[in-house]
């Protein structure tokens, strides 16, 4: 048996000005040859390589972007041509539901697929199976770069589509997209049982999973996820009438008609949520295909462990750097927009998700943060629009990959730094906030649909809105934040100053912290000012979050 690796097919994307790496696998022994010609039949490329331990890699030496290449791979008596092959630039797409919503399926597809005529884009999909049986090797087997008007490209992933036909066009190149992602996934499923055993919060994501198998054996494992898809996939039946007759019917009112969903199904080692399921099944099948850098899309299905996210998002981070044998692989992240189901309370818990996305922009180099909180869909966890996101990825991509724009260009602003002043003589203290990324200053964009559904929202979970609500606060030494008026800096444009009657001595401020409100603060590029707070969190090691949970698929 001898195989190249399914990333590799016609009409594939190769990296270009980086080293290629050509791999798959064997069990005979001898050598292996690859060689890449260019539209003319040239060779402008070549090496050879042995097998270790069944695995097989050539590497071949950089080329500069050009289309209708050819790449020929030879052992012994077989021999492959994998033809249209175009040398550019290489993404790989990762995370949840947000990463996979389709491009036929957004708020912008429809148009785009009717009418964009040769964007320069080609994807290819990792296979979306858990479990590394016989049916997992025979589907890989069939799994192909797709280009634009292919049958398939409206299943691409909306975000990935968006991202590489904005850097196809300033870069003048083809754009190929590793689409590798799965609705309703912690990012412990991505990473490792090696990493988060090493950590103590890390390894709760394992004991957690662990504890609910107990002794079940692999084949008991195994029939009771194979009896979940029945039950979903009956379920799923039931549920499709009424959604067709009632799109945004609630979670619960569905429920209460049709019986509780099963998903996302029993803990079992078939289950592809499981810790580190998706890396071992997804990510290591693409090792170590040559490309520029990551996105990713992802920290919903992590809001029950907030506190943990900075830590599991940034071992993810460099264990896929140290995968590909580059520290400094650009890793470019959407921060989650403004989100809360109508039935729930404001846990909170995505303000602590956004910032800690927040931090490993800050602390971990050559990373690009999306701030994408004024995107956010009431009711929904899944934004329709992905135009707007994927082009900030886009953004972060041209400062942080190919140094074209400017950060101010690139990034929304982001706190800086805080200084509390206290008031004097009977006057109110302030706080002024200096934030980085901002070039031409601050404007207020009124968002008054959010800021009445934020007042519906409070009052059904017996909470109510302050009438001077701002979306900044301020807190004293007594830890109760006030709504909190602001002025931006006459003489320094990223600077804005708050205040409060209510008090006098502030020690802490912030902005946005809420699931779900009113976005109205932007940098006069259009960029959102990205939430923050000031306070330190604390130690908790679970958060509350919302009671009734959507499928976070699609």
């Amino acid at each position: 048996m001898f195989e190249v690796a399914a990333v590799f097919s016609d009409h594939c994307v190769l990296q270009r000005e980086k080293n290629i790496c050509v791999f798959g696998w064997s069990d005979e022994q001898g050598r292996v040859f690859a060689e890449l010609f260019d539209k003319n039949g040239k060779s402008i490329g070549k090496n050879s390589g042995k097998l270790v331990n069944g695995r097989w890699e050539v590497w071949l030496p950089p080329v500069c972007a050009q289309e209708g290449c050819s790449l020929v791979v030879k052992f012994g008596d077989f021999s492959k041509t994998f033809v249209d092959v175009s040398v550019g630039e290489v993404w790989l797409a990762g995370g949840q539901s947000n990463m996979e919503f389709e491009l036929k399926n957004c708020s912008e597809g429809s148009d785009e697929l009717a009418n964009e005529k040769c964007p320069n884009v080609r994807f290819y999909y990792t296979q979306k199976i858990g479990w590394m049986d016989q049916k997992f090797y025979d589907s890989e087997r069939n799994t192909a770069w797709g280009t634009w008007g292919d049958d398939g490209c409206g299943a691409w992933s909306a975000v990935g589509y968006f991202f590489a036909k904005k850097l196809a066009r300033e870069l003048g190149v083809t754009v190929g997209v590793i689409g590798c992602n799965w609705g309703g996934t912690s990012a412990s499923a991505w990473i490792p049982k090696s990493c988060m055993e090493k950590d103590a919060d890390l390894r709760t994501y394992l004991e957690d999973w662990d504890s609910e198998i107990g002794e079940k054996s692999i084949e008991q494992q195994c029939k009771d996820y194979d009896d979940y898809e029945v039950e979903l996939d009956l379920w799923n039946k039931r549920a499709a009438p009424y959604y067709a007759e009632k799109p945004d019917i609630g979670w619960d009112e569905l429920a209460s008609k049709i019986g509780n969903c099963p998903w996302p199904g029993p803990k079992s080692c078939k289950n592809p949520y499981r810790p580190s399921g998706l890396y071992e099944c997804m990510i290591k099948r693409l090792l170590p295909y040559s490309l520029r850098g990551f996105i990713w899309y992802q920290g919903e299905s992590d809001d029950h462990k907030p506190y943990f996210y900075e830590k599991l998002f940034g071992t993810l981070i460099h264990k896929w750097r140290e995968d590909w044998c580059d520290e400094k692989l650009p890793f470019l992240f959407v921060q989650l927009p403004v989100h809360r189901y109508k039935q729930d309370k404001d846990f909170k818990h995505w303000c602590l998700i956004r910032q800690a996305q927040e931090k490993v922009f800050t602390g971990i180099k050559n990373t690009g943060m999306a701030c994408a909180l004024d995107l956010g869909d009431f009711n929904d966890i899944h934004p329709r629009g992905k135009k707007v996101v994927a082009e900030r990825l886009a953004l972060g991509a041209m400062n942080v990959a190919y140094d074209l724009i400017e950060e101010t260009d690139a990034f929304a602003p982001k706190l800086k730094e805080a200084l509390c002043v206290s008031g004097e003589n009977g006057t109110c203290g302030k706080v002024i906030l200096t934030f980085d990324f901002v070039k031409d200053g601050f404007e207020v964009r009124e968002d008054n649909k959010r800021l009445e559904e934020l007042r519906q929202m409070e009052e059904i979970a017996g909470e109510k809105l302050a009438e001077d609500f701002t979306g900044f606060e301020i807190a004293g030494d007594d830890g109760i934040f006030y709504p909190a008026e602001f002025e931006f800096d006459k003489s320094d444009c990223s600077k804005i100053i708050l205040s409060s009657k209510k008090v006098e001595n502030p020690v802490n401020a912030r902005y946005a912290w809420f699931n779900y409100g009113p976005v109205t603060i932007f940098e006069k590029n259009g960029m959102p000012l990205a939430p923050f707070t000031t306070c330190k969190m604390n130690d908790t090691k679970e958060s509350s979050h919302a009671e009734i949970q959507q499928i976070m698929t699609v």
